[in-house]
């Protein structure tokens, strides 16, 4: 291959001169012009540049995206405040008015409870509630670590709480508004009126304090408290309010909704926690419950409760319970029980004490139940008070038998001298007249306690009454068919034995009882209570003859009763003894006594009845221990009412017969 011939590079030659350029002639004159004169050769300069033009862009693009974006801001808005003024306006209404608007309850005075006489049994006073503010006693707030502890420390004696329990309310957290205690009285918000002037100077610089007022936060809100001006007096019967003041117990919770009224409220405007007084306040006011009057006598309830009292403490019983009762309108004049409470300071109460046991206790009545067997014998025309009635010392029947209360050798008795010496063989012979079988017998006498009231409720409508026991005829065990003649195997309350004894009293009418006169509403009217119920049970002819054969039981000296004799005053009772079930043991423990009876005996107006549970010191029998209480309350409750004696002679029934030919 041939050699390649080497590459040229190319020199550049030497500048060329630059040719002068030929002169031109002026515009116009015709001719060449002279060529100027040749200059100093310099360096060519480069040729002069031109400013650069910026061109403006089209705005409209610009401003298209910048309106769509505030129109869409706008319309954000525009939903956002319809939603909030429309939509939602009452929501946001509400939430606006809750921190601009303070709401509190006005609560309704509640109704007075007197007796016949309009004297005040139950009655409610001024109160406070005694309130705090947990932000004022923040170390924030304060200014001090320990201001709830220190708080505490001061109101707990004036409060009766404990310190460690105040000391938690008033730091609760993210609160505005504590409850530390109710119902306080007047002269309780005075003290700590009285502390918080004397803290709140201490706590002036000027002063040498720290400029804190410890006790600002504690606040009060007008309330009501229940009292209770007779203390114990009828306590079982009125009941009590609790807490919150609604009835919890007795008449206050059975009449609760009448007493109570209806709460009204008021609304103001606030800031920081106090009422702008240029703001004005509107609301519903209370309206006040109605005033209830008993039928109880003050004063007849009070020797009524004395003298129970006494009788229970002194034998050392369980319990006791009087009854009066106006025979003629079936209206309660006293129901006494012992032990009893206050209901004015319920943390001292015995929680056994709190009810009513003379409506809640169901307990076999014993002798006093005889009444209703004669009366059925005497109705059906089986006998009359001066058939002859042999009573063995002992009587066989069923699966038992049956004695007396005493050994005696045979009885020659009348059937008034049957319930004179309250025989119990004696019933059981009257009674097994009322059929030709024990079973028809049975059905009879059934129908008649049915009449009387046995096994249902009174009528009162008592909270926790009990209507008794009373098993049906089919169901009576072989040994009840002889002792429910004599009051055993059968149970009642004291209302309900009072009553009995109230019917005879009232011709034999059973009229149902009652606690409630009428009531008085805020306007001052007085709305009578309703026509009790009445029934008749057995003939007018019947009931006096019931009457002078009580009679009997109190005024012949082979009576059981004659301890109730009142001077100067015809008296028909009837004594009773019964074996009383223990309701812990559920078998029979101990007795129960009791008396029942009413005065004057040819013009009933009174009906006296008294119980006593378990007596376990001295005698345990009925006309010992319930007869001179009998005499002591019907003596108060006859002077009282200004029963004068009637002045006729007593029938003087004869109570044995001569069994000679």
């Amino acid at each position: 291959m041939p050699p390649k011939e080497p590459t040229r590079r190319r020199v550049p030659g030497p500048a060329r001169p630059a040719r002068p350029r030929p002169a031109q002639a002026a515009p116009g004159s015709g001719g060449t012009r002279a060529p100027r004169p040749a200059a100093k050769r310099t360096a060519p300069r480069p040729p002069a540049r031109r400013p650069r033009t910026i061109k403006l862009g089209n705005p409209r693009p610009r401003l298209r995206l910048v309106s769509l974006g505030l129109t869409l801001v706008m319309l954000v808005f525009v939903v956002r405040l319809l939603q909030v003024q429309a939509v939602d306006a009452d929501a946001y209404a509400a939430k606006a008015d809750k921190y601009r608007f303070q709401e509190y309850t006005l609560s309704a005075e509640r109704g007075e409870i007197t007796d016949r006489n309009g004297i005040a049994l139950a009655t409610s006073v001024d109160a406070y509630d005694i309130t705090a503010d947990p932000k004022l006693f923040t170390p924030e707030e304060s200014k001090v670590a320990d201001a709830p502890e220190q708080a505490a420390a001061l109101l707990a004696p004036i409060l009766g709480k404990q310190p460690a329990e105040l000391a938690k309310k008033l730091r609760t957290p993210k609160s505005r508004y504590t409850l530390l205690a109710r119902k306080q009285t007047p002269q309780v918000w005075n003290q700590i009126k009285d502390l918080k002037k004397v803290y709140g100077q201490k706590s002036q610089p000027s002063a040498g304090g720290n400029g804190i007022n410890l006790l600002g936060g504690i606040l009060s809100e007008p309330s009501t408290k229940r009292v209770y001006p007779n203390g114990e007096l009828a306590a079982g019967i009125l009941g009590y309010v609790n807490a919150e003041g609604r009835g919890a117990g007795g008449l206050e919770s059975m009449l609760d909704e009448d007493l109570a009224g209806k709460d009204g409220k008021i609304r103001f405007t606030q800031s920081g926690g106090r009422q702008v007084p240029t703001a004005g306040s509107r609301g519903t006011p209370a309206v006040p419950g109605t005033n209830i009057e008993l039928t109880i006598d003050r004063d007849i309830q009070w020797a009524a409760q004395q003298a129970i009292t006494e009788q229970v403490e002194k034998s050392r019983a369980d319990r006791g319970y009087v009854i009066v009762q106006d025979t003629r309108t079936g209206e309660v004049l006293a129901m006494a029980n012992a032990p009893g409470f206050d209901p004015n300071d319920l943390s001292a109460a015995n929680a056994a004490a709190m009810g009513n046991a003379a409506l809640q206790d169901a307990y076999e009545p014993g002798s006093t139940s005889k009444v209703m067997s004669m009366a059925a014998v005497l109705e059906e025309g089986k006998a009359a008070p001066g058939t002859h009635v042999t009573v063995p010392n002992r009587l066989h029947r069923g699966d038992r038998l049956f004695k007396d209360d005493v050994d005696h050798e045979t009885w020659y008795l009348t059937l008034n001298g049957v319930l004179a010496k309250s025989s119990n063989i004696g019933t059981i012979l009257a009674t097994g007249r009322l059929g030709t079988t024990q079973a028809g017998s049975n059905e009879v006498l059934h129908s008649y306690l049915r009449k009387f009231g046995i096994g249902s409720p009174t009528g009162l409508g008592y909270p926790g009454e009990t209507p008794g026991i009373l098993a049906k005829p089919k169901d009576w065990s072989t040994s009840q068919q002889y002792t429910i003649p004599f009051g055993q195997g059968l149970s009642v309350n004291a209302m309900q034995a009072a009553s009995v004894y109230s019917t005879i009293a009232n011709g034999g009418v059973r009229t149902a009882p009652t606690l409630v006169r009428g009531t008085r509403g805020p306007d001052g009217r007085f709305a009578p209570a309703p026509r009790p119920e009445e029934s008749r049970v057995v003939s007018e002819k019947t009931a006096k003859t019931l009457a002078a054969m009580l009679e009997s039981v109190v005024d012949d000296e082979e009576g059981t009763g004659t301890r109730a004799a009142i001077p100067g005053y015809r008296v028909a009772g009837k004594t009773g003894t019964a074996n009383r079930v223990d309701p812990e043991l559920g078998r029979y423990k101990g007795y129960t006594a009791s008396f029942a009876g009413f005065a004057p005996a040819d013009a009933p107006r009174v009906t006296v009845y008294c119980a006593i549970q378990n007596p376990t010191k001295g005698s345990y029998f009925g006309g010992q221990i319930c007869g001179p209480i009998y005499k002591k309350v019907m003596e108060f409750a006859l002077k009282t009412l200004h029963i004068a004696p009637t002045g006729s002679p007593p029938a003087r029934l004869p109570v044995t017969f001569d069994p000679t030919p």
